[in-house]
């Protein structure tokens, strides 16, 4: 692992992050019925903690000599609440494994304030993962 190539992978983190804070948005905006009124609440906080989220990454990157991309991955979309939940949740699961990668990335480079930053991010994506699950009852 390189430096270089740790930056090339935070910068399709930050992807991600992007689109996970877009998607929620939506998400939420499209969830119908009063059943699903809890969890549009925490999908609005979801959202808004995406977004912190690719603020310390674009930071981290540019701190450590990169320049955070302005790209967006892919976002998911769907009709049915529950597979917008699935979708969501997916995702999260996602960031989960990526970010324990990512932080044993960091600190193989002895970067230990950026592993950190990381375990914060990890944290919160797996609280995420943790409300979704329990939204869709599994």
């Amino acid at each position: 692992m390189t430096k270089e190539k740790l930056i090339e992978l935070l910068n399709n983190d930050l992807k991600k992050e992007y689109a996970a804070a877009i998607q929620y948005i939506q998400h939420v905006a499209m969830i119908k019925g009063a059943a699903y009124g809890s969890i549009k609440k925490e999908l609005t906080i979801h959202a808004n903690e995406e977004i912190q989220h690719a603020m310390i990454l674009a930071d981290q990157i540019a701190y450590h000599g990169g320049v955070p991309t302005v790209d967006v991955d892919k976002i998911w979309t769907h009709d049915d609440t529950l597979e917008m939940l699935k979708q969501d949740l997916a995702g999260e699961e996602d960031a989960v494994s990526r970010y324990s990668k990512r932080i044993d990335q960091a600190e193989e480079l002895k970067l230990l304030a950026l592993g950190q930053k990381l375990r914060e991010i990890l944290i919160m994506e797996q609280e995420h993962a943790m409300d979704l699950q329990e939204a869709l009852g599994i």
